[in-house]
């Protein structure tokens, strides 16, 4: 692809509205970012709307303090410039949130993006037209876009989750989600702070303020298998090789079934002796990241004494690090082992436990009540508070596709239709919902989000191009297809290792179907399928004229 950005005349005022672009984008992060250089760069003319008033998606609206990546910075970035790869230096192995905004922005300018994005348009509506082959997007502030084609890049992390505890509303002190956390700093010297929830978000945030609060009171409900994240400064030496290797580690992330530069252990644990496994964890421990689980035994998920032996072995140093043996207990996680739920990596979130300032409560044994005035109220008493934070994570995978108002054929609510559970197909598009895509949302690969949210981005613009290429204006998956794909990810649950308690079934949703939310077949079967649809000219699909010949856009 070249770098040269394509516009057409329908481009040229990407905010007053009312013409009629080829493809409307929703979300400004990373796969959002990604689709509207993708298109401007075929030629078609698209614009992005973003709800925020700037870009990183989840980057943008997680600023929590030590909010950061745990997968390393340049296996995140883009791959489809090798001048942005030599441009762009990432500080850390592990880069933070300011860093991480930097990016996106510096991505955006560089490619002459930002033109085509409208900033504040948060969408309220997406509706269908049969006749015209259209959709008409509306924004909460009333303005309207129309589209032939609407990508839906909304993410699965992008709306976050508060749970219904009695009385929140009138606590009359400060309470934040880690994932719309304000731009304007906390200010949280002196102050007695509650943090409810001890996710992702919340292990980084514990150690980053420990040292500034009078008091921080840890809400937890489900302690995880956390390991260090090991981050460090990227070396000189590293930044050259980096640089020099772009086309090697572009050709190893485009094919990693992870996403990652990592290489699973090809030997399972019971190959090793006792002393030999204890050496490995040992070695595992004071990895970086994601290694813990994807340069693991290539057994250690499956199999039950390699992955008792590890869970042990992480007890132990969280009983060595955390001098209340009371505390130490209440952060050994019980009922999953390693990789039972999405593991967290943080640093020094156990050593916290150790200072006077902080205290670890388990909801389990000692219930929240409600929220008051001034604090929160448990079975064991009340207790006032400054600040709170919820630190309770997501509507994972279909929360921002069903908040949207999309209406397809004959005014089907996308929300409905998938009322028991998404059903999709390759997680990229749904029947009845024509020129209508979602990459990077529910039934995509696990691993490495930017990896197979941009497979599925390539592929819907292989598929655009396709129909643009033979004079079809509407594009639509088959229900056969759909059901094809979606039954073989259901019926697929049992190679993945996290429970049906986890997000990533929806079941931290009260009232959620707890359906597959994610693709257990893995990258390597999606890229296989789309590879035989592009190759087969897609036969999953339909392509007609629109119902009143109405020509499409003019395009560069």
């Amino acid at each position: 692809m070249s770098e040269t950005t394509k516009t057409s005349p329908a481009d040229q005022d990407p905010g007053g509205l009312g013409d009629l672009v080829d493809v409307l984008v929703i979300g400004a992060g990373v796969t959002g970012i990604y689709q509207l250089y993708r298109a401007q760069d075929a030629g078609f003319s698209a614009r992005l709307l973003e709800a925020g008033s700037g870009v990183g998606g989840t980057w943008y609206w997680n600023r929590y303090p030590e909010a950061r990546f745990d997968s390393e910075s340049y296996t995140y970035g883009y791959l489809f410039s090798k001048e942005l790869w030599e441009e762009w230096e990432w500080s850390e192995h592990f880069a933070g949130q300011p860093e991480i905004e930097r990016y996106f922005n510096y991505v955006v300018d560089r490619f002459d993006l930002r033109r085509h994005l409208v900033f504040g348009a948060k969408v309220a509506s997406a509706v269908w037209d049969e006749a015209s082959g259209t959709w008409t997007v509306r924004t909460e502030d009333g303005t309207e876009h129309r589209a032939r084609h609407v990508v839906a890049a909304t993410g699965i992390l992008s709306v976050p989750f508060t749970p219904g505890i009695p009385g929140r509303e009138d606590y009359r002190g400060e309470q934040h989600h880690t994932g719309r956390w304000p731009k304007t700093p906390v200010d949280f010297a002196g102050k007695r702070v509650a943090q409810i929830g001890t996710g992702s978000s919340g292990v980084q945030i514990v150690p980053a303020i420990a040292d500034e609060v009078a008091q921080l009171t840890v809400y937890q409900k489900v302690a995880d298998w956390l390991t260090p994240l090991n981050n460090r400064p990227i070396t000189a030496e590293e930044q050259a090789g980096l640089k020099g290797d772009f086309e090697s580690i572009r050709d190893t992330l485009n094919a990693s079934p992870s996403g990652f530069l990592h290489q699973i252990t090809m030997r399972s644990g019971l190959e090793d002796t006792p002393e030999q496994r204890q050496e490995f964890y040992e070695q595992k421990w004071n990895s970086p990241g994601f290694t813990k689980l994807s340069e693991h035994y290539y057994d250690m998920t499956t199999n039950a004494t390699v992955n008792e032996e590890f869970c042990e072995f992480i007890a132990a140093k969280i009983r060595s690090i955390v001098k209340d043996p009371a505390t130490a207990e209440k952060l050994v996680p019980k009922g999953h082992g390693y990789g039972g739920r999405r593991p967290p990596f943080g640093t020094g979130y156990y050593e916290a436990y150790n200072k006077p300032t902080v205290e670890l409560v388990d909801i389990n044994e000692t219930p929240i009540v409600r929220i008051t005035e001034t604090g929160i109220e448990t079975s064991e008493g009340h207790q006032e508070f400054d600040i709170i934070i919820w630190a309770t994570g997501y509507d994972f995978g279909t929360g921002a596709l069903n908040r949207l108002g999309v209406r397809g054929r004959q005014g089907l609510p996308l929300e409905e239709y998938w009322a028991e559970g998404p059903s999709t197909y390759l997680g990229v598009t749904t029947a009845g919902f024509p020129n209508f895509y979602f990459p990077g949302g529910p039934h995509g690969a696990l691993g490495n989000n930017p990896r197979y949210s941009g497979d599925q981005v390539d592929y819907v613009m292989d598929l655009l191009v396709h129909g643009r290429d033979h004079g079809h204006d509407v594009v639509e998956v088959t229900s056969a297809a759909e059901q094809e794909w979606t039954d073989l990810v259901n019926d697929s649950a049992g190679q993945s290792s996290f429970l049906k308690s986890s997000y990533f079934y929806g079941a931290n949703i009260p009232g959620k179907p707890v359906k597959q939310l994610l693709n257990p077949t893995g990258r390597w079967k999606l890229q296989e399928l789309i590879k035989e649809s592009v190759e087969n000219e897609f036969p999953a699909f339909t392509f007609s004229k629109a119902q009143d010949g109405t020509a499409g856009p003019a395009t560069a």
